[in-house]
């Protein structure tokens, strides 16, 4: 079944990968884009042009650090006057009152804020970046005074997923309306240290209890969005609602993907805005419609009663795992490719003590 090619609702602007953190479970790729190779400000501007006129409707301010752009302010004035809702996605570091207050002045909706750890200790090593987490709470205590919307963003591994509960408490004094427990995906960097995160079975099984148990707790106060390891799924996620269908990421160079993780398939070639227009690249490319729709995928996942619910899973992953982009995602359990990861796992669960991390740098 051919796809049906309706524009993207979101897009995800990662305006640099400069970022004074290190976490080792960075989704950007191995081999970071310096200052230079970063679109300019009137570029950007102009994408964003694009990206309303295409349909997009939320923008989401990335990176690396987008705060490590000194012209942010006035990047975020541009997507509010070309009618985008913006939504910064920000460690909090490289931020202040005063900077704070002239987002807000330019129009920024939303803020995002990371968190890597509940105390000083662990999130100043998971981050790499001592007295980290220190001015990440006051920047959170000024978005509060403020009044922005704020969702906590926190990435749970085997090193943290056993602070979950504090982790939600702290969303609640924070006065997060929404907290994010997205426990790591393995791409960019996380893959590269994915022994040292990977969280035991006992570890998710805990925490999806305590998710069950707060979600009723704290309806009407706390929205709670658990996004559980793949690894321990027995079928893929619907891995960004298809690809191709509802979001569309923006490298720091321009180069456009269906996801932050696309160009690591080798056989897809991507192409850049300005060097060709943002809808041309949406409708017309090759690599966004290489896994479009349904008739890319192999008999296993065409005559599967959930083709149309997970759409595959992921292509990344089933390149990651089984360096087979075109193959069923491995974490299902119809598929071939489930030994291989099943195997894969209980490998890196033997290892008495977890490597180092290699950390982002």
């Amino acid at each position: 079944m051919s796809a049906r090619i309706d524009p993207p609702i979101a897009m995800l602007a990662e305006l640099t990968h400069r970022c004074p953190l290190a976490c080792p479970y960075c989704s950007n790729p191995r081999e970071l884009l310096a200052k230079s190779a970063e679109l300019s400000t009137d570029v950007w501007k102009g994408v964003f042009s694009q990206a309303a006129a295409l349909g997009v409707l939320q923008l989401h301010l990335s990176g690396g650090e987008p705060a490590s752009r000194s012209d942010l302010t006035e990047l975020v004035a541009a997507a509010n006057e070309a009618g985008l809702y913006t939504n910064l996605i920000t460690s909090g570091i490289g931020l202040n009152p005063k900077r704070l207050r002239a987002l807000e002045d330019a129009g920024l909706d939303h803020v995002q804020l990371s968190l890597q750890g509940v105390t000083t200790a662990m999130a100043d090593r998971i981050g790499g970046y001592k007295g980290g987490f220190d001015r990440k709470m006051h920047v959170a205590e000024v978005i509060r005074e403020i009044g922005f919307p704020l969702t906590l963003n926190a990435v749970m591994h085997r090193e943290n997923l056993d602070d979950l509960p504090a982790t939600i408490e702290m969303a609640q004094r924070l006065g997060a309306r929404r907290i994010e427990i997205a426990c790591v995906q393995f791409q960019g960097w996380a893959l590269t240290n994915r022994a040292a995160l990977q969280p035991t079975r006992a570890q998710v099984d805990r925490a999806k209890q305590v998710v069950a148990e707060a979600i009723p707790t704290l309806r009407g106060e706390l929205v709670i969005d658990f996004v559980p390891p793949d690894y321990f799924s027995d079928f893929p996620k619907a891995c960004m609602n298809g690809w191709g269908t509802t979001g569309v990421n923006v490298a720091p160079d321009g180069t456009v993907l269906p996801c932050h993780a696309a160009a690591t398939i080798p056989k897809l070639r991507f192409e850049r805005v300005p060097e060709k227009r943002l809808s041309d690249i949406w409708y017309h490319s090759e690599a966004f419609n290489a896994y479009r729709g349904t008739d890319w995928m192999p008999p296993l996942c065409q005559t599967c009663d959930r083709r149309d619910i997970d759409f595959g899973g992921c292509r990344c992953q089933a390149f990651a795992v089984l360096g087979d982009a075109n193959a069923p995602d491995p974490v299902c359990v119809k598929s071939a490719g489930r030994a291989v990861l099943d195997d894969l796992v209980e490998a890196e669960a033997q290892r008495v003590e977890a490597p180092a991390f290699v950390y982002r740098r």
